[in-house]
């Protein structure tokens, strides 16, 4: 008797699925009387797999891929291209405020959370702007006094000559 293959290159990973080949040779194999063991062990895909095609062959009478049983998407094509498209109009509106103008421009009904999932999804991810002080007008006088008074500075003399290229005009 052989043994089963090991190598793990060999083996069917977890987030593929069967070619229609496999799945009728799956089902193949079973009308000739094969078990589930023996069918996993032949074909080099698990056990739970070959289960689960047998048994929507004796539910559904196919053996094709059906459609996901998961709720349809509230966001569509030309929703999320509105909301790009609003975002980088004017990128500092709050989360409510683009969900309002999406829902009086395209008729969508979504949530914040929902819009700032959809924004996560196309690379938008919110930050706080980082606060900086306005200058002054005592802190302005004092910069234009700085700069005239080393205005004579030149960058041969302050820098190392590693980091300052020697360039001749």
């Amino acid at each position: 008797m052989q043994t089963a293959s090991t190598n793990i290159g060999e083996r069917m990973g977890r987030s593929q699925e069967l070619s229609d080949s496999k799945r009728g040779t799956v089902i193949g194999c079973h009308l000739c009387n094969k078990s589930i063991r023996d069918i996993s062990w032949l074909l080099n895909i698990p056990r739970s797999t070959v289960s689960g095609n047998i048994t929507m062959w004796k539910q559904l009478g196919t053996t094709a891929t059906q459609p996901p049983s998961s709720r349809p998407r509230k966001m569509t094509e030309q929703g999320q291209h509105m909301l790009k498209h609003t975002v980088r109009r004017s990128h500092q509106l709050s989360a409510e405020s683009i969900t309002k103008d999406l829902q009086t421009s395209c008729g969508l009904q979504i949530s914040p959370t929902t819009m700032c999932r959809e924004l996560h999804g196309m690379g938008f991810h919110g930050r706080a702007a980082a606060s900086k002080p306005y200058i002054t007008k005592c802190n302005a006088k004092r910069r234009i006094q700085w700069c005239k008074a080393h205005r004579h500075w030149t960058v041969e003399r302050y820098l190392p000559d590693c980091i300052v290229p020697s360039v001749k005009f």
